[in-house]
């Protein structure tokens, strides 16, 4: 038994590796492209606040600990195949140049292999109810809040020239690449953090969904060092193929889902940090005209969004269905 919640934690910690990878974009592709920060000293500043975010609550970890299924009614085999599901679909998007929500790829998998387990009755519907509303109503929150925190920016810095505003921005927008960073790890390492402590109960280690220290401190590392690699593919597709970028921009957009993620994290809500940041930028960048977004990449980028949930919980599915006919 103990042999099989290794290989999960293993996996586990390969998942939150592919999460960082990916959503390394999210904290530092909007300073590389304004060349506020170098990508070498945006990559490092990411992944050490990635881990200290990770720190901040156990409060999301405990959410999908107990919010997607009963911990009691599900095995070792089901977590490992939605962490398997959701390492690949990770993976694969990063590749592509993609953004995807490692939330709804981990969520997915945990669906679908719980569901290839023991049929729809060991899912915990009220807590779907929960994690499904943080996951849609984020995004709307994330490009209302940019639209919205722009607009007051460019109010307020009306009488001040572009070069002006350009280089004081330039200066705090370190300081919101920064806020940004630590609110990733403080939302999206906790997903895995939920998904080990599911298994140790799982498994008879622990008695109730409360995080050891020592899965804190392990996959805050693992979604650090995930960071630190940092998906460039995906970076520029977030910081330079879907909206030219200034200081000012990168600023609002940094700020404001900064503000959903951390309120996210504080009320244990599972949110798509990924979608929060690609959507404050598109609110951003619909104050200077609604053109400024390109909107073919936008909708790719959506594409990959509709498609993470479902694609993962079939693969979970069939993942289980291969593990128990293996294993018996």
């Amino acid at each position: 038994m103990l042999e099989v919640v290794l290989i999960v934690v293993f996996l586990a910690i390969l998942f939150d590796i592919s999460n960082g990878y990916n959503d390394a974009a999210n904290a530092i592709a909007t300073v590389v492209s304004t060349r506020v920060l170098k990508p070498a000293q945006a990559v490092l500043l990411a992944g050490g606040l990635n881990v200290l975010g990770a720190f901040m609550t156990t409060a999301v970890a405990k959410t999908i600990g107990k919010g997607v299924v009963d911990p009691n009614a599900v095995t070792e085999g089901v977590v490992a195949a939605a962490l398997v599901a959701g390492f690949v679909w990770n993976t694969m998007m990063t590749r592509l140049g993609l953004p995807v929500s490692a939330s709804h790829a981990l969520i997915g998998g945990l669906i679908g292999a719980s569901v290839s387990h023991g049929g729809l009755i060991i899912l915990n519907f009220q807590g779907l109810t929960k994690i499904f509303l943080s996951l849609l109503l984020s995004p709307v929150v994330g490009i209302l809040f940019g639209y919205l925190f722009m607009r007051f920016i460019l109010a307020a810095c009306r009488n001040l020239s572009t070069s002006t505003v350009n280089k004081y921005f330039g200066k705090l927008q370190i300081i919101s690449a920064s806020f940004m960073a630590f609110s990733h790890g403080s939302n999206d390492a906790q997903k895995v953090m939920g998904i080990i402590t599911l298994s140790l109960v799982s498994g008879g280690f622990l008695h109730s969904v409360e995080v050891p220290f020592w899965v804190i401190l392990a996959c805050a590392l693992a979604m650090g060092v995930g960071t630190t690699f940092g998906g460039w593919k995906v970076i520029k597709t977030m910081g330079v193929s879907m909206l030219k970028l200034e200081p000012v921009h990168g600023f609002a957009a940094e700020t404001s889902a900064t503000v959903v993620i951390l309120g996210a994290s504080c009320f244990g809500l599972p949110v798509s940090t990924t979608h929060v940041i690609a959507t404050a930028i598109m609110g951003v960048g619909s104050t200077k005209r609604l053109t400024a977004v390109r909107w073919g990449i936008g909708k790719k980028i959506i594409n990959a969004w509709i498609f993470t949930l479902p694609v993962c919980s079939v693969v979970a599915w069939l993942i289980y269905k291969v593990l128990h006919l293996m294993l018996g």
